[in-house]
C-alpha cells in the first residue's frame, strides 16, 4: 500500500495552538462513548443519581489516565481508549451478583491480559480466532445487547408513553443514518456528540426534561476518591464468563493497534502490540479497583487520522488531560449524563449497527466464497446467544448458581458455540 501523505506524522510535535485544537477534536470523539456506556452501566448498578455521577467521574478519570499512559509508554500510537462494550455484555449478564464479584472478575481479566501478552501465550491461541470466530464475536456483542437497548428505549419508570418513546427512537435512528451518510471529515468523526446533543434537545422540546436539575444539587468541583470501597470477592462462574469476554477484548485490542500501525507503516509493531495489550491489562486492573467497566483500544482511530491528516500521538495528550479534568467536575458530568435514556438507546442502536457491519465485513473478507456451512457456523452461535439473552430472570434463576453466569450469558454461550462449531463439528481437514 502506498504511503499516505499526512500533515503531521507519528512523533511530530505541534505548535501549542494546533495541539490544543486537535486535542479538542479527540476529546469530542472520546466523550460520547464514555457517557453512553458509563450511563448504561451506572444505571444498572445504582438508582441514586449521585452514585451514577460518581461512577461516570471514575470512568472519565480512568480513561484519561489510560489514554495518556498508552500514548507515552504503551503502544505509543494515536488510538482512542474507551469502555469495552464486550464487558458491558458480561456486566449485564451478571446482574444479581455483588459489585465486588463483578469488578474482581474485571481485575482478574486485566491480569489475564498481562499474562497472555508477557508470556507469549496469545501467539499460541490467536490461531483459534479465525475470521468466522471473530465475526461471530463482533455480531454477538451487538445482538446480546438488544435487551439492554430495549430497556433504554422503553424505560419502566418513564412518564412518557411507550409508543411515544419507541416512535421517537425509530424516527431518530433513521435520521442519524441519513445524516451520517452525507457527512465527511471532522463532522463525520465527531458525529456521535452532535447526534447525542441534537437528540437530547429534540426530546426535551417534545416531552420535557424528565430528569430534573440534578446537576444543580452537585458541587462544581469534587473528587470521587472517598467512594473507593473495593474488596475482593470470588465467583468462579462469573470469572470464567469474564475471562471469555477478555479473550474477545484482546482480539479487539490487537486489531485496533495493528490497524493504525499498518496505516502509518510503523516499525517495531510486535513490541508495540505487546506493550499496548499489557497497558490495557493494567488499565483493567485499575478498573477493577475503581469499580468501573474496563477499557479497550478503539478501532475507529484510522478514520479520524485520515480525515484530519494528523497522526501525531501527542495530540491525544490534551484529550487525556481534558478527560482527567472532567473527572473532577461532578456538576458538569451530571449535566452531560442527563441525556434521556431513549436518546442513549437510539445512539447505541446506531453504534451496534456499525458493529454488525464490521462483523459481516470480517466474515466475508475472510473467505473466498460464502458457503452453506459458513452460515451454519455463524448462525447457531447467534441464535443461541440471542435466545439466552432474552431468557426471563425467573428462568435463569433456576440454573445452578455456579454455572449460571456462564450458561445465562448469551455472549459466552455464543462464543463457546462458535468454537465448537468451528474447531470440532466443522473442523477443516489439516487444521
Amino acid at each position: 500500500m502506498k504511503q499516505i501523505q499526512l500533515k503531521y506524522n507519528l512523533n511530530d510535535k505541534l505548535p501549542l495552538g494546533e495541539l490544543v485544537l486537535y486535542g479538542l477534536q479527540w476529546l469530542a470523539i472520546s466523550v460520547p462513548t464514555i457517557i453512553i456506556i458509563g450511563q448504561v452501566v451506572a444505571g444498572l448498578h445504582f438508582s441514586n443519581i449521585g452514585q451514577q455521577v460518581i461512577y461516570i467521574q471514575k470512568l472519565f478519570f480512568l480513561t484519561g489516565l489510560s489514554l495518556c499512559a498508552q500514548i507515552l509508554w504503551g503502544h505509543r500510537l494515536p488510538i482512542i481508549v474507551g469502555p469495552a462494550s464486550v464487558l458491558l455484555v458480561s456486566i449485564v449478564a451478571s446482574q444479581g451478583k455483588s459489585l465486588n464479584i463483578i469488578y474482581t472478575s474485571i481485575l482478574v481479566g486485566g491480569l489475564f491480559l498481562i499474562l497472555l501478552s508477557s508470556t507469549g501465550l496469545f501467539a499460541r491461541i490467536k490461531n483459534l480466532f479465525t475470521s468466522r470466530v471473530i465475526a461471530v464475536i463482533l455480531l454477538l456483542i451487538a445482538f446480546t445487547l438488544i435487551p439492554t437497548i430495549m430497556k433504554l428505549i422503553l424505560p419502566n419508570n418513564s412518564s412518557i408513553a411507550p409508543l411515544q418513546n419507541f416512535t421517537f427512537a425509530l424516527v431518530y435512528v433513521f435520521i442519524m443514518f441519513t445524516v451520517a451518510k452525507f457527512l465527511t471529515g471532522f463532522w463525520k468523526s465527531t458525529f456521535l456528540i452532535w447526534a447525542i446533543t441534537a437528540g437530547s434537545i429534540i426530546y426535551w422540546l417534545l416531552f420535557g426534561h424528565t430528569q430534573g436539575g440534578v446537576q444543580s444539587e452537585l458541587p462544581l468541583v469534587g473528587n470521587f476518591f472517598y467512594d473507593l470501597n473495593f474488596s475482593f470477592a470470588w465467583d468462579i462462574g462469573v470469572m470464567i464468563a469474564f475471562i471469555i469476554s477478555f479473550l474477545a477484548l484482546v482480539i479487539n485490542d490487537l486489531g485496533s493497534i495493528q490497524a493504525v500501525g499498518s496505516l502509518l507503516k510503523t516499525e517495531d509493531m510486535p513490541n508495540r502490540v505487546n506493550r499496548g495489550v499489557i497497558f490495557t491489562g493494567l488499565s483493567n486492573i485499575l478498573s477493577g479497583l475503581l469499580g468501573v467497566i474496563g477499557l479497550v483500544n478503539f478501532s475507529f482511530s484510522p478514520g479520524v487520522i485520515l480525515s484530519t491528516g494528523c497522526a501525531s500521538r501527542y495530540t491525544l495528550l490534551p484529550a487525556g488531560i481534558g478527560l482527567l479534568g472532567l473527572a473532577f467536575l461532578p456538576a458538569s458530568v451530571a449535566f452531560i449524563g442527563g441525556i434521556p435514556s431513549v436518546v442513549i438507546g437510539s445512539v447505541m442502536t446506531y453504534i451496534m449497527c456499525s458493529q454488525i457491519s464490521a462483523g459481516l465485513l470480517v466474515a466475508l473478507d475472510g473467505m473466498d466464497e460464502f458457503k452453506f456451512d459458513d452460515g451454519l457456523i455463524i448462525g447457531l452461535p447467534l441464535m443461541l446467544g440471542v435466545i439466552v439473552s432474552f431468557l426471563p430472570l425467573e428462568v435463569t434463576n433456576t440454573f445452578p448458581a455456579t454455572i449460571r453466569p456462564i450458561i445465562g450469558n448469551g455472549f459466552v454461550v455464543g462464543v463457546i458455540t462458535v468454537f465448537i462449531m468451528e474447531h470440532l463439528i466443522y473442523r477443516s481437514k489439516g487444521a
